[in-house]
This record gives structure tokens, sequence and C-alpha cells, in this order.
């Protein structure tokens, strides 16, 4: 069977690609620099946030320097350190310490000066109860952060503990129909923690298609379309890094219709401690 939606990042050192995108409007890039080493680039026509998943750098975007950013050891050691790039803007980085660094994308017309999003501007919290709750990092998003400029991108952080379930009920971002739906793509990128672990992703269409593959390290989830969920084997915790982009950046997601009751039972469940 050939899959559509999933694939593994390389994370050699250096700029890592994609080795295909179902995407059109988002992508993604992982660069991985040791201690004292740079890279360069430019952004062109997409805004690009750059999300420290581990280890500190310096950074040049355009005219404006942004020095020691970052510091937690890895995603599983508290709130980003982030950094906006506008479109159409040179960047340099400097690795102060190694450093693992999330690049996702989207296209924008956006002018903006850059900037950093520290970890005391990411918002967080629990979504859901039970066996499927799971803890949340929310770092560019209307809701949470909406003085900072972006055109497209959503960006934030989710954490689902072991055995428990995550974006459950499964939704969708198909149509653009708010308050109940907007349009987006959506990504995953995934980390687990202990290492060795691993987890189940479930995506689906309303035409048919299905298709379940094993969560691990460096795995990419790419969604134009679908229903999609995950589940953290017993004794391990899930990562992934949530990106969404469309036409607009107020988000709405339409919940599978015949498992949505299993969303309204979480004001009971919470009431009674879980």
């Amino acid at each position: 069977m050939e899959y559509r939606f999933h694939t593994n990042i390389p994370a050699a050192p250096g700029l890592n690609t994609l080795p295909f995108n179902p995407c059109s409007i988002l992508d993604f890039q992982l660069l991985t620099l040791a201690a004292g080493e740079t890279w360069a680039g430019n952004s062109g026509d997409r805004e690009i946030l750059a999300v420290i998943l581990g280890g500190t750098a310096d950074f040049t975007i355009g005219d404006a320097q942004f020095a020691a950013v970052g510091g937690r050891a890895s995603v599983f050691d508290g709130k980003p350190h982030s950094v906006y790039v506008p479109i159409n803007s040179d960047i340099s980085i400097r690795a102060v310490s190694d450093v693992e660094i999330a690049l996702p994308s989207a296209p924008s017309d956006l002018e903006v000066d850059p900037y950093v999003i520290a970890p005391d501007q990411v918002a967080e919290g629990r979504w859901g109860a039970a066996n499927f709750g799971r803890n949340f990092h929310q770092i560019l998003t209307e809701i949470a952060q909406p003085d900072l400029p972006a055109r497209r991108l959503i960006v934030g952080e989710t954490f689902t503990p072991s055995g428990n379930w995550s974006t459950y009920p499964p939704h969708r971002h198909k149509t653009d129909n708010l308050p109940a739906e907007a349009a987006h793509e959506e990504m995953y990128y995934f980390r687990v923690a202990p290492k060795g672990g691993f987890g189940i992703c479930r995506l689906y269409t309303d035409e048919g298609y299905e298709e379940n593959f094993t969560v691990r390290d460096h795995g990419m989830h790419m969604m134009p379309e679908g229903y999609h969920t995950v589940v953290s084997a017993p004794g391990y915790t899930t990562y992934y890094l949530w990106f969404l982009a469309g036409t607009q950046r107020t988000q709405g997601a339409h919940e599978d219709t015949e498992l949505k009751w299993v969303g309204q039972t979480v004001p009971t469940l919470r009431g009674l401690g879980l």
C-alpha cells in the first residue's frame, strides 16, 4: 500500500527536508547544528516559525539580532523559545550549544519585523479528560497570542501521556464554515520519551480512505485532509509539534459525528477528577 500522509524527516546534521509533501500550503524543515556551527538562508515568500526543540542558538534575521535563544534540553523539558521569521528575510543561525530547530512555514505577504516568543508567552493547559486527556502549549495562535502578527501559521505542542489518546474525538479541518469549522492543512512532528517507545496515528477521510502508522522520533503526519487521532503506547509519552495554515488564522474543527459524544463527557469526567 502506498501511504499518502506520513513519512519520517531525516535528522542528519544541517538542514533536513521532507521526502515528500502532500500539502500545498504547509512545509517543514528540521535544522540540526552542533555547537559552533552556523547555517544561513532566506525565507523567500514564506513566513517561518523557528521553534527551538532543544539547545540554544544566536539568530540574525535581516538587521535584527537575537542572542542565546532557547535553553530547554529537549521538547520534554519545559516551554519553548521561538523566533518568527517574516518573508524576504536573510537568516543566519549559530549554535551556541548543540541545537535542534523545527522550521514550519507557510506562504505569506505580511511584512513585519522578526520577533522572539519567550516561554512566558506560551499558553499551557489540558484538553480532554480521563484516558483522552493531554497537555498542550499554544505558541503562536490567534486566541492565546492575539498581539503577535502572522499571516497563516498557527503553532503549538501537545504531550500525550502513557496509554492516552490525543486529538480525540478525531476531527478534521476541511471547509470554511466558522465557527464550526475552518479549512486548514495541518502537520504533526513527533518525538517519543523514553527512547524506543512508540505511538499509533490514524487518519481517515469522508471518502473511505484510512491510514494507520507507527509514531516514532522524527515521524511526520501531513494532513491536507482527513480526520486524525493519536494514541501513546503504555509507558511512553508522545510529543508532537502541530502547525496549521489556511486562508485565515481563526481555528475551527469538525469532530467525527459518530464519536462526538465522547467529547461531551469531558465536564462529567473532570468533575470526577479524571
